[in-house]
């Protein structure tokens, strides 16, 4: 038993250190940090600093937004008129002028009418002449029947003078005349009492006919007036088969081929203009430091490396949300505020445009950056003055 409690106090002697000896050693150093995890840490620390600084700065002295595109002009081309397309003169992205032919319809249908309604015209400027004639009989008929009552009254005045001699000639006193002479004379007077009658009547009518006359010559008149103003309507119709450019600019979205039949309305293409700009989006929160007339710096994507500066010209008349086409009613209880955007419209100088060679065109994505809270730009204290 004694030998083997002797070889177990042996080994835990030699399974501490320095128990054999009896003399106690130093005590072991404490490890040392490691140099290279300090310059990290500081080198980390430096770049948070750095880029909390570069935060606040952008944050105070600038105002940015990706939620920004380029805007342009874009006329649709449509034709006026159905019709079947006989020539296409334009291709894709070609440059036009205002004016120019884009296509050319069948224009069969169009000269028809015009012709149509030119012999209309022709044939009731005949029938005008011949109502300046009918007016010219007529008004000799009346004439000669106002020359017809004159003669009648002449005759009337004779027989009634006639009457009264043989009435004087012929009373209880004196027979110088017979019963039959003085009959005669007195019928004679009621017969040029009668004939007067009847001639003043075909005077009145002969009057009658050449108002008649006259208002159908007006009425002829007034139908070549109609068919004029029709005239010219199908005269435009058939210049409506010319389907020309109404603005210079360049051609985009074609969708019309010779043979193709289209209606009134239907959209053949589209021309874009040159004049473009920016509409950017700002955050509600944003709009405070901006004013019209400042110096904005705008980044295309399309245009890498190149820093494009505009101004601000104009700011929307309402939110983006308040033209979407189901706004929302925040008056149902059921609200959540979220940040409202408002466009921004940002234009470019027009030979900085023309620089770019027709490279920036509508619907490409931009970055805006406005500086601010640096004084306001002198631009934007004349358009506050």
């Amino acid at each position: 038993m004694s030998n083997l409690h002797t070889e177990a106090e042996q080994k835990v002697l030699n399974a501490v250190p320095g128990a054999n000896s009896g003399v106690s050693g130093p005590a072991p150093a404490a490890p040392q940090p490691n140099r290279r995890v300090l310059v990290v840490a500081g080198l980390v620390a430096l770049a948070a600093l750095a880029g909390g600084g570069r935060m606040w700065y952008r944050s105070h002295y600038f105002v940015e937004t990706e939620n920004a595109y380029v805007t342009g002009h874009v006329h649709p081309v449509s034709s006026r008129i159905a019709g079947v397309v006989t020539r296409v003169m334009i291709e894709d992205n070609q440059l036009v002028h205002e004016g120019d032919v884009i296509a050319e319809l069948d224009p069969f249908d169009q000269r028809t009418k015009v012709e149509q309604i030119e012999a209309q015209i022709a044939t009731t400027e005949q029938q005008v002449g011949q109502s300046d004639a009918q007016i010219a009989q007529v008004q000799a008929q009346a004439s000669a029947a106002a020359a017809q009552v004159a003669q009648s009254e002449a005759q009337l005045v004779r027989a009634r003078q006639d009457a009264e001699r043989f009435g004087q000639l012929y009373n209880s006193q004196m027979k110088a005349v017979s019963k039959a002479e003085l009959d005669a004379a007195n019928a004679g007077r009621a017969s040029a009492v009668a004939d007067l009658a009847a001639r003043r009547d075909s005077a009145a009518a002969a009057k009658a006919n050449i108002g008649a006359a006259t208002a159908a010559r007006d009425v002829l008149k007034a139908q070549i007036k109609v068919l004029r103003v029709q005239l010219k309507d199908a005269q435009q119709q058939l210049a409506y088969n010319q389907i020309v450019a109404p603005v210079t600019g360049r051609i985009g979205k074609r969708a019309v081929e010779v043979g193709q039949r289209v209606q009134p309305g239907q959209q053949l293409t589209a021309i874009v203009q040159d004049n473009v700009w920016v509409t950017a989006n700002f955050k509600e929160t944003q709009l405070a430091d901006l004013r019209t007339g400042q110096p904005v710096k705008v980044t295309i994507d399309a245009i890498p490396g190149k820093t494009l500066v505009g101004q601000v010209e104009s700011f929307s008349p309402a939110s983006g949300a308040q033209f979407a086409l189901l706004p929302a009613d925040n008056a149902t209880g059921n609200f959540t505020k979220i940040v409202q955007r408002v466009p921004v419209k940002i234009v470019f100088k027009p030979e900085d445009v023309k620089a770019l060679g027709g490279r920036l065109v509508p619907g490409m994505s931009a970055l805006a950056e406005v500086e601010v809270n640096r004084g306001e730009p002198a631009a934007a204290n004349v358009a506050q003055k």
